[in-house]
């Protein structure tokens, strides 16, 4: 047609785009384009989406967002390749780019389908930003009933998950069951976030009820539930409970992952299993499967835990014998059990063999450039000027955390009891009533921040060339507070803050954990000022920090309410925070609300450890309460838990209080008979 001259009109050429893109020759479909513009074929607006599809799926991803703004301009953007461009953009982590899109489409008046404000309330979800997620369910919902536009299966299960990754894991299961009555049959993806945000909130009752449910209506758990379930039980300290999982998923046909074995490799460490942790590790290696580079840093980790630093260079060295790649982590890990042991000078050694050639550069090139900076003279504008000021003090933290950005005014509760706020467009009908309360509440404010993350912030993010720096300030503030240098951390964390590098939750935590162990409490209440300012998310770390110094203070009491906060909040608490909150209420006397707290604890499907039993004989040992003392020490017994040197320490002051008591005993006995003669 070209070489006799036919005039091809546009639909010709439309016919011929979506034949080549549908069939993934995304080259032809743009040469295609060029001999359309080249013979001068009017083409309208719309022609110009099929192109911006195939630039989409080709990764094409700058040229389409132009051609979208100029198909914007001309009005002739529609929904398809919006939700096109907004799917690449989220998968892409461009968060930027996402909003940009975002906001021009609605600029110019145009409206989401169904799919597309399920895939922004998805998205802006995964970045923390649930007042978006719950402003666009809004906007759904009040399209009417009429409308085509309106939450589905799809939408429930976004919010589902925006909701337990800002850690509101209550809300989250008010809305499951709002889920499960509202119409909408739930489907695997279903189950699979909502067992997921359980199992990371330490909500395993909650997920085990789920995962049963799961099968009952004929879903077959994946290897994702699994691995997840798996880890959660570990977590909560249910060893034997995880070990029968594992054994029920090999019978059931599921197929282990490396990740599972992973799993299981760190939860018996974790668990005071080391020797059958390494005896799986080694069994693995020799059959040659289910083993990569995490296998390899979970095992040296704990070596370097054991201060086995020989062994865990070894690891490294059979690491590259097996091609695997030493990553980040696992460099930060030795760097720092090198440092503890005074054997910087062998870091040499680690050097040798890291396989990534690049990596070595980057952190020798870094640690040459911070250790030069860090002996530049300090300004002297700063003498006199806290790093972290603020006024007040850590005894005043519940002023600071009642302080919700969902919280409108003094007289209204926090979304956890939302049936008590009060609205005037209340939907009597609504099959979501709770859901529809939490938007209200949303619609209410006009700003939200992540306040609680679920996701316990690591040393190193490990989310490539762009977060190197950051890493390496971590990895270097662990070293020097590992060893108590806290002056030089600090000057550490000034230099990188003023180059306009981001600390995130790691990097706060581990500046609050050194300042609470010096007693330091004014600089602790400093970093969490900043930390909202900053709108960086606590976690899980952070407030057991916060307890860590209350209970240094003597504030057991305000200890005590924060943990009641927190759950109000519809944060979790894992077995350190139980232990760090028994061990202040126990110092402060406050026995009967450590016992409580005990029961509470094991009610929530938490097994307490070796370091709770260790802290509750301790502190009825101290009180003279010896015969609660000896009931908890035949339940560590019971339990399988072995005692350990902390244990025996605390044994020998239990006999000594024995004796002392049999001794008074007798004494009161004796004087009872001379008094009687």
């Amino acid at each position: 047609m070209k070489e006799d001259g036919i005039v091809v009109s546009s639909m010709t050429f439309k016919v011929i785009l979506d034949a080549f893109i549908r069939s993934g020759k995304f080259d032809w479909a743009l040469e295609v384009l060029d001999d359309m513009e080249q013979v001068g074929t009017k083409l309208s607006p719309y022609m110009y989406n099929s192109v911006l599809v195939a630039l989409i799926r080709k990764n094409q991803l700058g040229l389409a967002l132009s051609m979208f703004y100029k198909l914007v301009e001309a009005s002739g953007a529609d929904s398809i390749c919006v939700n096109e461009l907004l799917v690449a953009f989220r998968k892409a982590g461009m968060r930027l780019e996402f909003k940009r899109v975002f906001e021009k489409f609605r600029e110019k008046g145009f409206e989401f389908d169904t799919r597309g404000y399920n895939i922004c309330i998805h998205a802006f979800g995964c970045w923390g930003d649930l007042h978006t997620s719950l402003m666009l369910y809004n906007e759904m919902r009040d399209r009417g009933p009429g409308s085509a536009v309106k939450p589905d299966l799809c939408t429930y299960n976004s919010l589902i998950r925006v909701l337990c990754a800002v850690g509101k894991v209550n809300d989250a299961l008010a809305v499951w069951e709002e889920l499960k009555e509202s119409g909408h049959e739930p489907d695997d993806f279903s189950y699979r976030t909502i067992i997921q945000g359980c199992c990371k909130s330490y909500r395993m009752d909650d997920a085990i009820r789920n995962f049963n449910e799961m099968q009952y209506n004929g879903f077959r758990p994946d290897t994702v539930v699994c691995n997840s379930l798996l880890d959660g039980l570990f977590k909560v300290r249910k060893l034997k409970e995880a070990c029968e999982l594992f054994e029920k998923m090999v019978n059931d046909g599921v197929r282990a992952s490396c990740w599972t074995y992973n799993v299981l490799i760190d939860g018996l460490f974790k668990n005071g299993r080391a020797v059958a942790a390494y005896t799986l590790f080694c069994d693995l290696k020799k059959k040659g499967q289910y083993v990569d580079a995490i296998t390899y840093s979970i095992v040296i980790l704990n070596l370097c835990r054991e201060d086995q630093i020989d062994r865990a260079l070894e690891l490294v060295e059979e690491m590259e014998a097996r091609g695997f790649v030493v990553d980040l982590l696992t460099i930060t890990t030795l760097l720092i059990g090198l440092y503890k042991q005074g054997s910087w000078n062998s870091s040499e050694r680690l050097m040798k063999h890291v396989r990534n050639g690049n990596m070595v550069l980057n952190v020798l090139r870094w640690r040459a450039e911070m250790e030069a900076s860090m002996r530049g003279s300090q300004d002297k504008r700063k003498d006199f000027t806290p790093m972290f000021p603020s006024k007040g003090n850590l005894s005043e933290i519940m002023s600071l955390i009642n302080r919700s950005p969902l919280d409108p005014g003094p007289d209204r509760e926090f979304a956890s009891d939302v049936g008590e706020t009060k609205h005037d467009e209340k939907n009597l009908w609504s099959t979501s009533p709770y859901m529809d309360q939490l938007a209200n509440q949303i619609k209410c404010n006009n700003h939200f921040h992540q306040t609680f993350s679920v996701s316990r912030g690591q040393r190193v993010q490990e989310k490539g060339v762009e977060s190197f720096d950051i890493d390496m300030v971590n990895t270097y503030l662990s070293i020097f507070l590992a060893k108590g240098n806290l002056s030089v951390a600090c000057k550490l964390f000034e230099k990188f803050t003023d180059m306009g590098i981001d600390p995130v939750n790691y990097t706060y935590n581990s500046m609050m954990t050194s300042f609470v162990k010096k007693g330091y409490f004014n600089e602790v209440w400093g970093v969490l000022h900043m930390m909202g300012e900053k709108l960086c998310p606590t976690d899980i770390a952070t407030y057991n920090i916060i307890i860590q110094g209350l209970g240094k203070m003597g504030r057991a009491d305000l200890a005590s309410a924060i943990l009641d906060q927190l759950n109000k909040q519809g944060g979790y608490l894992d077995i350190v925070m139980y232990n760090t909150l028994l061990n202040a209420l126990g110092k402060d006397g406050r026995l009967e609300e450590a016992n409580r707290l005990f029961e509470q604890m094991r009610s929530s499907g938490i097994n307490p450890d070796i370091v709770t039993f260790n802290i509750l004989i301790q502190v009825h040992s101290k009180a003279g309460r010896v015969k609660e003392a000896y009931k908890f020490l035949k339940m560590m017994l019971d339990a399988g838990i072995s005692p350990n040197y902390v244990t025996d320490t605390t044994l020998d002051f239990l006999d000594k209080e024995i004796e002392k008591l049999r001794y008074e005993k007798a004494s009161i006995k004796l004087n009872n008979i001379d008094g009687s003669i």
